[in-house]
C-alpha cells in the first residue's frame, strides 16, 4: 500500500490556530488544526506500525467501525456492571457527550484518500473518551492536559505534543504549581503502558474496567488526582 509520507508541517497555521483555541477553548475544532498542521509523517508512520500487529491487520481487513460500537447505547447498558463498557457509559453520560461529538468537531479536517489510512485514523480519533475512562484523567482541562501527554507518549504525534505545551503553560498560570509534574507523570504512563491504538477495544469494552487496565499496563494518575483534589479543597 502506497501512502503520502512527506506531508509538510505548517508552523503558521498551528501558531494562528493557538491563538484562536486561548482566546475560545471552546474552540475544540482547533484542536484539529493544531494537529494536522504539525503532525507530519506521524499518521503515517503509526498506521503502518498498526498494520504490522494482528489486530491491526483484522481490523482492516474487516473494515472495523469503532464508533459505530461506542454509539450504540443501548447495547453497552446490558454489558455487565464494572466492565469497560458500562464505565465508558457512565462517562458520556455524566459529562453529556456522545461518541460522534469527535465526529463534529473533526469534520473540517481534511480529507483521507486511502481507506485504511482513513479507518486507522478515525479509529484513533473515537478511542480519545475510552482513553480517559482507563486512565482515569477527567475531562477537565487540567485532565484533557494530562491525556495529551499520555496520548503524544503513544503516538509521538509533534501536533498533540504542541497542544500539551500551551495546556501546560496555560493551566500552570491558572492554578499554579503541580501541573508540570502531573503531566510528566501522564507522559511517563503513556511510554510504560502497552500500545492503545492496537488494542482491540471492541472485545475490551466488555472487560472489567480494572482488568482492562492491568492488561494495558495503566496505573493510577497519582499527581493528577492529588492535585484535582486540593483545587476542589480550596474551592470548598
Amino acid at each position: 500500500m502506497v501512502y503520502d509520507t512527506k506531508q509538510r508541517m505548517q508552523p503558521l497555521v498551528a501558531l494562528r490556530a493557538i491563538r484562536t483555541l486561548l482566546r475560545d477553548p471552546e474552540r475544540t475544532d482547533q484542536v484539529f488544526v493544531i494537529i494536522r498542521a504539525m503532525s507530519g509523517n506521524a499518521l503515517q508512520k503509526a498506521y503502518a506500525r498498526f498494520l504490522m500487529t494482528s489486530i491491526g491487520k483484522t481490523i482492516v481487513s474487516e473494515r472495523r467501525q469503532l464508533l459505530d460500537v461506542l454509539q450504540d447505547r443501548k447495547a453497552l447498558a446490558k454489558l455487565p456492571e464494572g466492565t469497560l463498557g458500562r464505565h465508558y457509559l457512565d462517562f458520556t453520560e455524566k459529562e453529556a457527550i456522545t461518541a460522534d461529538g469527535l465526529v463534529a468537531a473533526s469534520e473540517d479536517d481534511q480529507p483521507i484518500n486511502d481507506p485504511g489510512l482513513r479507518l486507522y485514523a478515525e479509529r484513533t480519533r473515537d478511542m480519545h473518551d475510552l482513553w480517559h475512562v482507563i486512565t482515569d484523567y477527567g475531562r477537565d482541562t487540567f485532565g484533557e492536559s494530562c491525556l495529551l501527554a499520555f496520548t503524544y507518549a503513544q503516538t509521538r504525534n509533534r501536533g498533540v505534543g504542541v497542544i500539551a505545551l500551551v495546556g501546560l503553560a496555560k493551566i500552570t498560570k491558572e492554578i499554579g504549581s503541580g501541573v508540570g509534574s502531573a503531566m510528566w507523570q501522564a507522559y511517563l504512563g503513556g511510554r510504560k503502558a502497552k500500545w492503545l491504538p492496537a488494542q482491540d477495544w471492541e472485545h475490551l469494552l466488555t472487560r472489567p474496567l480494572q482488568e482492562v487496565r492491568e492488561t494495558l499496563n495503566i496505573g493510577p494518575p497519582v499527581k493528577y488526582q492529588e492535585k484535582y483534589a486540593s483545587l476542589e479543597l480550596a474551592r470548598a
